[in-house]
């Protein structure tokens, strides 16, 4: 029967071609599989429930058009839906007939303290003195839908975040975690879901707050014994966006009492919307509890722009601060700066301001001078890993030893020479090197570079160790 059904699709395929523009097509039609057709009933597998819904809610008068027409006026659609189950078992299906959409969402799962409130909750956004009654959403209006720029690296992120902007809570990707390296637009699209959700739905609660400044007001919270407002404050909130959660790592405290926000506002049908800068299933430092919980809606990548979004976001980007750039002076802007959104904007701002504040001709001869001067300039921040690896290498062992729990004392100087680096060369957190190094915490990372430190004024050998070692990381 494989040849049946294959062949009904791709006629169907064919019909919708006609009906919808190529990229709609790349990206919601070409990764669908036709995997079943009994008695007038073809079953296809969609990649996710987020691409179930979505296919349901913009194509779904198209889908049955084409399978009637195929199949005849009996003909009917069901889904096969590829579900992770987050408990390490094996992916597996969930057979939804089409327009009879259902909620395939994990249970609930019951907080087990008390978080009830009572009386006047604090709010740890307010200054004390200061009397303000309202939640400020702490959103930036420069960072709205209308000003990202979408291209095949962010689409599937951008169609999630629009997604859960129009349906804060009632859609299935609840958390949405929005994960990337730095300077793709992370920050930018959880901004604009809290816009659009403020301008759709005015009277939600909508709070965007990064990780460390979570952390911070827990720690104020814990010192001023008033931790039950600080949780009960954020249970109140309709929508909770969290700004760079891979900063919770190997903060224990910070992430039982984000737990049980979390449980609170999932089962109430709140949004929750993450940033990371990697996969949950990357993320060290975090409980297992937590990540599971990550793992229930739906993690959605962001890759590096390709040409022509970096071409697209230059014409933009000068559009909109009114300046009419030669098209030669974009593209070459936009083949020479590959990395990310932030560098390429960054380079267009040094251009501009080359020009203005020097009264130069705005033409491809300044940009190649000044991309040159930027390429050079702009430090390659290394990984802990490679740091590691370079250490590891330098003093001929291997990277599990560098982690293990030895005390030798060879293996503890390189341990403690690799934090050094990290701590000097990348932006990671003290309990983020210390996670790499072994599980160590934050107080052995900063005795570690204090330890370095010491012993390159005093020990001359040592010091041109942490010389040599330099030059090799930085030739990177």
């Amino acid at each position: 029967m494989k040849k049946e059904f294959d062949k009904v699709w791709e006629e169907c395929l064919e019909i919708i071609k006609d009906n919808v523009n190529a990229q709609s097509f790349k990206t919601w039609f070409e990764p669908i599989k036709p995997i079943r057709l009994q008695t007038n009933v073809l079953t296809i597998q969609v990649p996710s429930q987020f691409f179930y819904e979505w296919l349901e809610e913009h194509y779904v008068a198209l889908l049955k058009k084409v399978i009637r027409k195929e199949l005849g006026p009996d003909g009917r659609l069901e889904y096969s839906i590829v579900m992770e189950n987050i408990y390490g078992v094996k992916p597996y299906t969930v057979r939804v007939p089409a327009s009879n959409k259902k909620d395939t969402r994990n249970p609930s799962v019951n907080m087990p303290l008390d978080m009830s409130s009572t009386g006047t909750i604090r709010n740890p956004f307010i200054i004390p003195g200061l009397k303000r009654v309202t939640v400020e959403s702490n959103l930036n209006p420069d960072y709205s839908f209308e000003h990202f720029v979408e291209g095949d690296c962010n689409r599937l992120a951008r169609s999630a975040a629009y997604a859960v902007a129009n349906k804060p809570g009632e859609t299935s990707f609840n958390p949405l975690l929005i994960y990337g390296i730095v300077g793709l637009g992370k920050t930018h699209l959880a901004h604009a879901i809290g816009i659009e959700i403020k301008k759709k739905f005015p009277a939600k609660t909508v709070l965007y707050v990064p990780s460390e400044r979570f952390t911070n007001q827990f720690i104020d919270a814990i010192q001023n014994n008033n931790t039950n407002d600080f949780v009960n404050f954020y249970q109140m909130i309709d929508v909770l966006i969290i700004d760079d959660v891979h900063f919770f790592s190997g903060k224990e405290k910070t992430q039982d009492v984000f737990f049980h926000v979390f449980n609170h506002l999932q089962q109430n049908k709140k949004q929750i919307v993450m940033t990371s800068d990697r996969a949950p299933v990357d993320l060290q430092g975090i409980e297992q509890r937590l990540l599971s919980r990550f793992k229930w809606g739906l993690a959605a990548d962001l890759q590096p722009p390709d040409l022509e979004t970096r071409i697209a976001i230059l014409e933009k980007k000068a559009y909109a601060d009114g300046i009419d750039m030669p098209r030669d002076v974009i593209e070459y802007i936009a083949y020479s700066i590959t990395s990310n959104v932030r560098e390429l904007e960054g380079a267009l701002i040094s251009l501009l301001a080359q020009a203005s504040l020097n009264k130069k001709t705005l033409n491809i001869d300044l940009a190649r001078q000044m991309i040159d001067k930027f390429v050079r300039n702009t430090a390659k921040e290394v990984s802990i890993d490679y740091i590691q690896k370079v250490v590891c290498d330098y003093f001929n062992m291997g990277i599990d030893l560098l982690k293990s729990k030895t005390r030798k004392r060879e293996v503890v100087q390189a341990r403690q020479i690799a934090m050094y680096f990290a701590k000097q060369l990348t932006k990671s957190s003290l309990a983020t090197i210390g996670m790499h190094c072994g599980g160590k915490d934050h107080a052995t990372v900063l005795h570690a570079c204090r330890t370095v430190n010491n012993l390159m004024d005093t020990d001359k050998k040592f010091r041109h160790y942490i010389q040599e070692l330099d030059k090799k990381i930085n030739l990177s």
